[in-house]
């Protein structure tokens, strides 16, 4: 069959171009897709996967938090949230407390000048019960009558235990009530308060 005009043209066009040393353009090949090692196409690279798609092994599952999750966490930090300002609210009363402690010395220690009626020539150990033990004052025998007669008392002040009458006592125990390591009550028998007798000997290693 011969050649059609414009087939004919084409090619002797083609023909010029290539006395004049241009080169005739490659056909363009199309790649084939690439082949899994089951021999199924696979999907193109960097592509988000098509919905639906099954998912490949090795990939992670999305996790989704249950509810029930959620809330479990949230208790959690509200207690945690809760015992910590339990911590700071005990602190502020502990703090608070020694504050007033502080406060309170002072002014017991002031009230106390010039009233503390120890003698330093007593001899007899008056002992009694305070903060859960035995301790002990030295008086005299007149110091003792009194003392047990509820007119005068003990208060303890920076370790020491000081001997006061009566009236200074109970400005004491306004003051500082944790203070008054001694209140005789004259009426109280001798089992609720032994060692309001003299004769009644505490050994030393009993005695803190």
């Amino acid at each position: 069959m011969g050649l059609r005009p414009v087939d004919a043209m084409t090619d002797s066009l083609r023909d010029q171009l290539l006395n004049l040393g241009f080169k005739a353009p490659a056909p363009e090949r199309r790649q084939p897709p690439r082949k899994d090692g089951g021999g199924k196409p696979r999907p193109p690279q960097g592509g988000a996967p098509r919905k639906g798609a099954p998912q490949r092994k090795g990939e992670a599952a999305p996790k989704r938090r249950h509810e029930g999750e959620i809330d479990l966490g949230k208790a959690w930090a509200l207690r945690a949230q809760q015992e910590k300002q339990e911590r700071i609210e005990a602190e502020q009363r502990r703090q608070e407390e020694a504050r007033q402690r502080r406060e309170a010395r002072a002014k017991l220690e002031e009230l106390l000048k010039d009233k503390v009626l120890n003698d330093e020539a007593a001899d007899i150990a008056r002992h009694f019960e305070y903060g859960g033990k035995i301790k002990r004052i030295y008086v005299t025998a007149a110091q003792l009558r009194e003392l047990n007669a509820g007119q005068l008392g003990v208060v303890q002040l920076n370790g020491r235990y000081l001997l006061v009458d009566a009236q200074v006592l109970a400005q004491a125990e306004q003051i500082f009530p944790q203070a008054v390591a001694l209140k005789v009550d004259p009426d109280a028998t001798a089992e609720e308060d032994p060692y309001a007798d003299p004769r009644y000997q505490v050994p030393d290693d009993l005695v803190w």
